[in-house]
């Protein structure tokens, strides 16, 4: 969860605090009965709904920095291509975005995505195939200059 917030919204400070609103709005709410699959869409609905609210309110804010650590001479490569990734990353459409961290950093199955984000199982396929040849052709120049 705290994972794929922090993708969600950029900064691990934000994502911390989003992360325990959620667990606080799920204890307080109680589990919907339904099965696992269902619970941890639920779970992951709440996330994204928070995260989405954070980012839409981040535009009247003014933009918190990204810290930027350098742990030695092999740190720089792998930091510029973190920040790559961030960027092609937010070039996405915001759903493409969410159904792409739901797989990758959530771990979600299609249905759990699919429930999450009200989108049909094909939908979610297909969105999860367009996010990742978007961010195969930003990462590709990054990737080539890498050692």
């Amino acid at each position: 969860m705290f994972r794929y917030l922090c993708r969600l919204v950029g900064h691990s400070e934000s994502a911390r605090d989003l992360t325990q609103e959620v667990f606080l709005r799920v204890t307080r709410a109680g589990l919907p009965e339904t099965d696992a699959v269902g619970e941890r869409a639920w779970v992951f609905r709440i996330a994204r709904n928070l995260g989405l609210n954070f980012l839409r309110d981040g535009a009247r804010r003014p933009a918190m920095p990204m810290p930027l650590h350098f742990e030695g001479p092999s740190a720089a490569p792998t930091q510029e291509l973190s920040v790559v990734l961030t960027e092609a990353l937010a070039s996405l459409a915001d759903v493409d975005r969410d159904v792409f961290l739901m797989r990758e950093v959530g771990g979600l199955s299609y249905a759990e995505i699919a429930s999450a984000c009200d989108l049909t199982t094909t939908a979610v396929r297909s969105r999860l195939h367009r996010a990742r040849q978007q961010l195969r052709e930003a990462l590709a120049p990054a990737l080539r200059q890498t050692p």
